[in-house]
């Protein structure tokens, strides 16, 4: 769950819990913005363990907003430099998606180098994160951060947080190494 512009913060709690009752991603997003008076100044992507994806950018996120989502991805933005932010990011991550001995950490780097290179915010860079969970992924299994980076206030945040994955790779192999593996796509 991930929510962005004039974020909602409990959209994130609240909507792992209606993930964890049985909810469709769809139906989180219409459980979460349909009772909110701000919603359409609100992003809303959820993602699902299944790989079910939906997102909401409401008409008053500053422009350009919009989103693109499909299976195992939601990717949304707002104040950016076009739409091809978005499309180019939807696209990298599925081609980062079939290459071989990558995982999701990968892929949202690839993401967001596509979407930098297509323009990226409006406002420029400084800043970029990566968080992924695992059930019992995090050090020594004592957490679920699988995968916890953040770059401030740098000017190639993005470069910067590809750089730190390789390290993480480097330091943690073994737990990159034992990683579930992915399934086959089914056509």
């Amino acid at each position: 769950v991930a929510t962005q512009s004039w974020a909602n913060i409990k959209y994130g709690p609240d909507g792992l819990a209606l993930l964890a009752k049985g909810k469709s991603p769809a139906e989180v997003v219409k459980s979460l913005t349909t009772p909110d008076a701000r919603r359409e100044f609100r992003q809303l992507g959820v993602v699902d363990a299944k790989g079910r994806a939906a997102s909401f950018t409401g008409k008053r996120c500053m422009d350009w907003a919009g989103h693109v989502t499909g299976t195992h991805f939601a990717a949304q933005g707002n104040i950016l430099a076009g739409e091809a932010v978005v499309r180019d990011m939807a696209a990298a991550f599925e081609k980062a998606r079939q290459q071989p001995k990558t995982e999701l950490a990968d892929w949202l780097v690839a993401a967001l180098e596509a979407a930098q290179a297509a323009g990226g915010d409006k406002r420029g860079r400084q800043s970029a994160a990566l968080l992924v969970v695992r059930e019992k992924g995090g050090y020594s299994g004592a957490d679920d951060r699988y995968i916890d980076l953040r770059v401030a206030d740098h000017k190639t945040p993005i470069q910067e947080l590809g750089r730190l994955l390789k390290l993480h790779k480097s330091f943690f192999r073994g737990r990159h190494l034992a990683r579930p593996k992915q399934q086959k796509k089914k056509e």
